[in-house]
């Protein structure tokens, strides 16, 4: 039997669903609704506080995980769902569907990096 390297993708893919299910819909709450509709401060976003936040070793963890498991989420769905519409996916999809979520895993520790601690 071939070993496979589609295990790591599909527990990426399910964290990220996860998360999207759990957290996402509570920050589209909060920013959409929330904070405009005077439900919570205004202050509670503000730029000072948010910065803080992001350099915090907490926060940082919290923002990589959500946004580098929504990438990996995304293009795994992408990945899988272009059999559906007929497109039979090799090597050159699989690296660009997984390269871009690579890529932007690393863009976004490099941001949270040069924020700073």
């Amino acid at each position: 039997m071939k070993r496979s390297h589609e295990p790591i993708f599909w527990l990426l893919f399910g964290a990220g669903g996860m998360l999207a299910a759990l957290i996402g819909a509570m920050l589209v709450l909060i920013t959409a609704f929330a904070v405009p509709l005077g439900l919570l401060p205004a202050d509670a976003f503000s730029y000072a506080n948010m910065l803080a936040f992001a350099q915090n070793l907490f926060g940082k963890a919290f923002i990589l995980a959500v946004v580098a498991l929504f990438f990996w989420h995304a293009v795994h769905r992408i990945f899988h769902s272009l059999h559906d519409v007929g497109i039979h996916a090799g090597t050159g999809a699989r690296v660009l569907c997984y390269g871009t979520a690579l890529a932007g895993t690393l863009l976004t520790v490099w941001a949270l990096w040069t924020i700073g601690f």
